[in-house]
């Protein structure tokens, strides 16, 4: 099993890269976040390998979290790596708690190929799962103040997908901080 990658960036497009390691070219799927932060020559990749009966798929990503994300999304029953590269394309793993955690089905039905089926399901199988990959990246204290930003930004009757983009750019370490960062934001939207 190939669980990361170090080698030199040969070739790149937005779904995908080739990485030269030691002379084997190996071509890996990306998500659009990881193709903008990519360097432009030596690059770490954690990795998730699939093997398939008619192939064999490298699948990279830049941060630990995000790919913890794909590999929780395709282990529900309907999502395959296609749609969870997707998802991992059309949010961070902070938005995509933030989706989660507000249930936000609309939110998920705007991901290429997930209609309203598919985007209850996943709002089933991960619940809980937007605690986990925030508090991977901040404090207790930081995703408590998220959970609540965001409640208290819904209380004042903005919808959820604005406050999950308003939140995804504030930083504060604490509640009052993020509501206030997140008003300014949903101002400008």
């Amino acid at each position: 099993m190939i669980v990361g990658l170090y080698g030199k960036v040969v070739y790149k497009e937005p779904r995908y890269v080739h990485v030269n390691v030691e002379g084997v070219v190996y071509e890996v799927f990306i998500s659009l976040h990881t193709f903008s932060a990519l360097p432009k020559e030596d690059v770490s990749l954690f990795t998730t390998h699939i093997i398939r009966e008619d192939a064999q798929l490298l699948f990279g990503f830049l941060d630990m979290s995000e790919k913890k994300m794909f590999s929780r999304l395709i282990k529900i029953n309907g999502v395959g790596p296609k749609v969870a590269m997707a998802i991992c394309s059309t949010y961070t793993p902070a938005q995509f708690a933030i989706v989660i955690n507000n249930k936000d089905i609309n939110g998920l039905k705007k991901v290429p190929g997930i209609g309203p089926k598919s985007a209850g399901r996943i709002l089933v199988e991960l619940h809980g799962f937007d605690v986990e990959i925030v508090n991977e990246n901040a404090t207790p204290q930081a995703s408590k103040a998220f959970n609540e930003a965001s409640e208290a930004l819904e209380a004042l009757g903005f919808k959820k997908d604005k406050i999950a983009k308003a939140l995804s750019v504030s930083e504060g370490n604490d509640t009052a901080a993020l509501v206030k960062e997140a008003l300014k934001q949903l101002q400008t939207v």
